[in-house]
Order: structure tokens, then C-alpha cells, then sequence
């Protein structure tokens, strides 16, 4: 019996019982007990370790979590054991097959161990990503993947001060903030900028995405090419993404604003490269006799353009899954893998180039 004489929880009055308000907070453990017949130590328990209570007991508190649809409380477990089983990735774009790919891979690996993923798209602010890395630590992950090197000097503290296994992916630094597991942007445009000189091309330019790596890339290009060739190359960078369509425009700004009538060009992104390769059509120019087009990223698409793309490949699925291992040798406590792993990448010649 309560104080109000009523032994299932009801009140006592004219009319009608009217059954007590719920708290706020939806179904709690002490519920699934209820309806389990055992206390919420026990749930508690099945929830943790199912061996620890007998066959029977363990039935009843199934059917009442399935009854129920109880969820346990994930914070209060991670703060009881330290560990949220959460592992967050930061992303620039979500649309772009270049990380998704490389997330889908990383994800697999880390749900494979009994990990969670909360992903967040940042753009290419670093401003965006710093309030972002603080939003994601407060969730207290166990661990966080990020895409590139460069970060606000504050996220770096952030991330330092958080000590947790961080894995740096899509670049490689020799200071990176735990371990980074990429290649070097510099070095595949040098690589790219070999490729043309070699194909004896005197003229080349480059169109180049609102992207940090991407312009690392066409400096890097620009300079190798110069320096073997004794000629400047034309740039044209876009004020933001890659598209299809802004590949169309800056492959006719190339032509019509700075007179391009002849040579390679080197586009950012695949995506650029076969905005290009449209354009070029349109105006007649013939790939590669007059105008040879090289991309980057080799997506699905690259092999079936007409002409089918010459571009540079990096194994995506591979690096996902190794940032993934990497992370999870951090977390179980094994040996510490190299702190720079460096998957490298390489040039696949097509008919475009």
C-alpha cells in the first residue's frame, strides 16, 4: 500500500483512478525489472555479463526489454567502464566517393570489433572542423578519425589534451597529432608532373578545387613541371567544390580567358577531369592529340569516359581499413603500430592522356 491506500501505484479519490504520470526520461531499467519480476541489479547485470544470471531470469528480462523497447543508457555505461564503444570520424563532404569510400571501409572494420561510428561532414573550414572536433569530444569517444593533417592550432590542443588514439587519414606529416595513414599529395603531384614531361608535353595547366591537398598537389605539379620544362603553367582554381559543371566552366575559362589551346591538364578530381573532357568535346578539341587530360582519384567512372581517364589511384578501401586497424590495436592495448603509414599511390594511364 503507498500513502494514498492504493497498492498498484494509483490514487484513491472520486471518479475514475487516474494512473501516475511517468517521469520524464522514457523507460528505465527499474521498469524492465518490474515487468521482469527482478530487481534492477539483475537487469543491470544481464545487461552487462547475460552468464551471470540463471537461463530463466535472463528469458524474462529479453521479453521485457523487447516489451518495453528499453535502450540502455550508453553514458552511464561508458562512465562506469571508461569505454563508450563510440569512435567518431570527421569528414569534409559525405557526397564525395573519395571519402566515402574510404569511410565505408573504416566503418566495416571498426563495427567488426563491436564499435560505433558518429560521423559529421565539416567542409573545408578549419574553423568548422575545430567546433566540430570539440562538439564530437564531448561525446567522449574512444577513439577519432579525421580526414587530413591540417588543423586550427585549438583543435590540436583539443585533441592532445583528450588522450585518445586519433588517426589522421588521406595525408601524411611527420608530426601527425597519434598516427596518419595516407600519402603524400606533394610527391603524386611531382609524379604527375614526370608523367607529362615525359610524354613530351611543353605546355600544361591545371584546374584546381577549393581543397587545401588539391592546391598542395598543383603547386607541386607546377613546380616539377617548370623545372623540367622551362614553362609556366597556367592555373585556374575554383572558388569551391569540384562538380561536373565546374569542370565545363574552368576547362572553357582555361581556353577563351587564358588562350589553353594545347598541352595536358591536370584537374584536382576526376570529377573536374571529366567536366573537362565534356567540354572539350563540345569544342571540338581532340583528347589527348590536342589537349591531354589527367585526373585524380581513379573512381568508377574514370575507366568508362570517352576517352577513358588517365588518372592517379589511391586504394581507398585500404586506407579506411587501416586506419581502422590502426585504431583498434590503440584501443585493445597491442603494440603500437608505425605512427606515419604511408599507402602511396599511383598513375594509371588511359586514353585521355
Amino acid at each position: 500500500m503507498d500513502r494514498d491506500g492504493a497498492a498498484d501505484g494509483t490514487s484513491v479519490g472520486a471518479g475514475p483512478r487516474a494512473r501516475r504520470p511517468r517521469p520524464a526520461g522514457g523507460v528505465t531499467m527499474e521498469d524492465v525489472g518490474r515487468l521482469a519480476g527482478v530487481s534492477q541489479v539483475t537487469v543491470s547485470r544481464a545487461l552487462r555479463d547475460p552468464s551471470k544470471v540463471s537461463p530463466d531470469a535472463l528469458r524474462r528480462i529479453r521479453d521485457a526489454v523487447a516489451t518495453t523497447g528499453y535502450v540502455p543508457n550508453a553514458v552511464a555505461g561508458a562512465l562506469a567502464s571508461n569505454r563508450s564503444r563510440l569512435v567518431t570520424a570527421l569528414v569534409p563532404s559525405i557526397t564525395n566517393v573519395v571519402y566515402s569510400s574510404l569511410v565505408k571501409s573504416f566503418i566495416e572494420g571498426m563495427r567488426a570489433e563491436g564499435y560505433h561510428i558518429l560521423l559529421s561532414e565539416t567542409g573545408f573550414d578549419p574553423d568548422d572542423e575545430e567546433a566540430l572536433i570539440a562538439a564530437h569530444l564531448s561525446r567522449r569517444p574512444d577513439a577519432m578519425l579525421l580526414i587530413g593533417i591540417h588543423h586550427t592550432a585549438q583543435a590540436r590542443r583539443q585533441l592532445l589534451g583528450a588522450g585518445i588514439p586519433v588517426v589522421e587519414v588521406w595525408d601524411i606529416t611527420d608530426t601527425p597529432i597519434d598516427m596518419c595513414v595516407g600519402f603524400s599529395h606533394a610527391d603524386a603531384g611531382r609524379s604527375v608532373a614526370d608523367f607529362a614531361a615525359e610524354g613530351g608535353y611543353l605546355a600544361a595547366a591545371t584546374l584546381t578545387a577549393a581543397d587545401e591537398r588539391a592546391r598542395r598537389r598543383a603547386r607541386a605539379f607546377a613546380e616539377r613541371f617548370e623545372a623540367r620544362t622551362g614553362r609556366p603553367v597556367t592555373a585556374v582554381t575554383l572558388p569551391g567544390p569540384a562538380s561536373l559543371a565546374e569542370g565545363r566552366r574552368s576547362f572553357a575559362s582555361l581556353c577563351d580567358d587564358h588562350g589553353f589551346a594545347a598541352g595536358v591538364v591536370f584537374c584536382s578530381s576526376d570529377l573536374l577531369a571529366h567536366g573537362a573532357l565534356i567540354e572539350a568535346e563540345t569544342r571540338g578539341i581532340a583528347v589527348p592529340e590536342t589537349v591531354a587530360v589527367i585526373g585524380f582519384g581513379d573512381q568508377d567512372f574514370a575507366a568508362h569516359t570517352a576517352p577513358a581517364l588517365t588518372t592517379v589511384s589511391v586504394d581507398r578501401t585500404a586506407l579506411g581499413r587501416k586506419a581502422a586497424s590502426a585504431l583498434l590495436a590503440r584501443l585493445a592495448g597491442t603494440p603500437r603500430e608505425e605512427a606515419v603509414m604511408n599507402l602511396g599511390f599511383n598513375i594509371v594511364r588511359r586514353g585521355s592522356a
